[in-house]
């Protein structure tokens, strides 16, 4: 038990949103959703159970979180000790290749790649469904980041069937994202609060989840297809409306910043001359641009008239999660 154990897990960016809990304690969602894992944006963690600690030790980055922020990391830290049936206090190394809390999915790759770390460490052998569900338990977005590729999250009804399934681990088609970089600052508003807001509040969150469901049907089958202009236009309209209940929410807010406005415009620009290219949005200002190899030379161009050349970062679709 006091081996180490270092995972790696990618981020992945949802092309139908997850957006509120039914269950918040379990983190059972109101709707599925589906997402592409990326290649370029990870999160290694190596966890190492020791008798001899007497707390856990949390490090993100280098840095010692306190005692407020490591909080989300220590609950999930007691429920693998409690599967595991130790009480050994851990050390935790855990490195970002993706700026944290910036909607880029960071607490998706952190959370499935610390359940992956951790319940090896603690002497647990889990398969991927039931890695799924343990990293769910830390972050939602994280029970996607177990597999590669196209990865559907089925909302289920409790702790023992809301998991992901690979949908399409293996793209043969050419599809990519460019992730413009607009604030790499944390959120004013965390994803956790501000769907819980929305839920809570807004008029239009009731029409959320059947709008939702219907968009991963046509998601899948567009996928399918290998159409990825279909694929941009669902992409596109989901994300949108989930911002839309944000608008709606009391009191209002909103993750758009003045330059989340200005790269949307020169993707509909874009679009509008004839190249196929498509945006979605999570909850944070950056934007992603969903489009082909073939098109990204021509749509960096454009955007480097408007956004720094580092800001702009091309993501192909990645692996699942992987010890190191």
């Amino acid at each position: 038990m006091n081996n180490a154990v270092t995972a790696r897990a990618h981020t992945n960016i949802a092309l139908i949103k997850y957006w509120g809990k039914a269950d918040p304690k379990l983190i059972i969602p109101q709707n599925s959703s589906l997402s592409l894992t990326l290649d370029p944006f990870y999160t290694d963690t190596t966890v190492q159970f020791d008798a001899a600690l007497t707390q856990d030790q949390i490090k993100i980055d280098g840095q010692v979180l306190n005692q407020t922020a490591g909080q989300r990391v220590r609950d999930f830290l007691d429920l693998v000790r409690q599967r595991a049936g130790i009480t050994a206090f851990a050390q935790v190394n855990s490195y970002n290749h993706v700026p944290t809390a910036a909607g880029l999915a960071s607490s998706a790759s952190g959370f499935a790649a610390l359940a992956a770390a951790a319940s090896k460490a603690a002497g647990l052998t889990l398969d991927q469904p039931a890695l799924s569900r343990l990293a769910r338990r830390g972050s939602g977005s994280a029970t996607r980041s177990i597999y590669g590729g196209f990865v559907e999250w089925q909302k289920g009804h409790n702790d023992l069937d809301s998991q992901a399934v690979p949908f399409q681990e293996t793209i043969d088609f050419d599809i990519q994202m460019i992730a413009i970089l607009l604030d790499p600052r944390p959120k004013k508003v965390a994803s956790r609060a501000g769907m819980a807001q929305v839920v809570a509040t807004s008029p239009y969150y009731t029409a959320w989840p059947p709008s939702a469901e219907k968009d991963l049907i046509a998601m899948k089958a567009a996928i399918l297809k290998k159409d990825l202009n279909l694929i941009g236009q669902l992409a596109e309209a989901n994300a949108m409306k989930m911002h839309a209940t944000t608008l709606s929410a009391t009191p209002p807010f909103t993750y758009f910043e003045p330059e989340t406005l200005a790269a949307i415009e020169i993707v509909q620009s874009l679009r509008n001359n004839g190249v196929s290219c498509y945006y979605t949005m999570d909850a944070g200002p950056n934007v992603k641009v969903i489009c082909s190899a073939k098109e990204t030379p021509a749509i960096l161009t454009r955007l480097r008239q408007h956004f720094p050349a580092d800001h702009l970062l091309v993501a192909k679709p990645g692996p699942g999660i992987a010890y190191l």
